[in-house]
């Protein structure tokens, strides 16, 4: 019974927590709005933790960011050096459309991702496949990107399943070390 009860006080809290989240609109607008476009055009390195519902770090990783655009249309190849060895590969295909929102889609997305930027904040938001010892799993991903100056980003992802936040995933992306890889980190 004890169980019982702190798996629903659990589950209502996060409910409640998630329902207060920031939205995109509340951030004004700045002299010099976060551009995706140009941010990740050419090489960005970027490192991160992946954290589970306990705040527990899971793991580490360092992850190199190749951007390249013709008009608006973008690719983004991302190679992800893992803590315990693993090497993976995202890239992803990218439109920004003639509102300024983006559309994109990965190996691993499901469906479309749908991104939208306010002042110095972009939002971006899809469905993740993982693949956890062979069981594939579909994750809820809300990334959301804050531009700190014109060479750092700070990246917070809420990872959810059936609207439970179950991960974390945060990162920090530097322009100025483009001259290092992760292999050298």
């Amino acid at each position: 019974m004890n169980k019982y009860i702190r798996t629903l006080a659990f589950i209502t809290t996060s409910l409640f927590i998630s329902s207060c989240s920031v939205e995109l609109e509340e951030y004004k607008p700045v002299a010099k709005p976060f551009d995706i476009k140009s941010y990740f055009d050419g090489k960005v390195i970027a490192w991160g933790i992946v954290q589970d519902y306990t705040n527990e770090v899971k793991r580490r990783f360092c992850v190199e960011i190749e951007g390249s655009w013709q008009e608006n249309q973008g690719i983004l190849a991302e190679k992800f050096y893992f803590d315990d060895g693993e090497i993976s590969y995202r890239n992803w295909q990218l439109t920004k459309l003639s509102d300024g929102s983006y559309v994109g889609g990965a190996e691993d997305v499901v469906g479309e991702a749908i991104g939208k930027h306010q002042g110095f904040a972009f939002q971006f938001q899809y469905t993740l496949s993982l693949n956890l010892d062979g069981d594939i799993m579909e994750v809820a991903m809300d990334d959301w990107m804050y531009q700190l100056d014109e060479n750092k980003v700070f990246n917070k992802t809420a990872m959810s399943k059936f609207g439970v936040q179950v991960a974390e995933i945060t990162l920090f992306f530097d322009k100025e070390t483009t001259n290092q890889s992760c292999q050298s980190n």
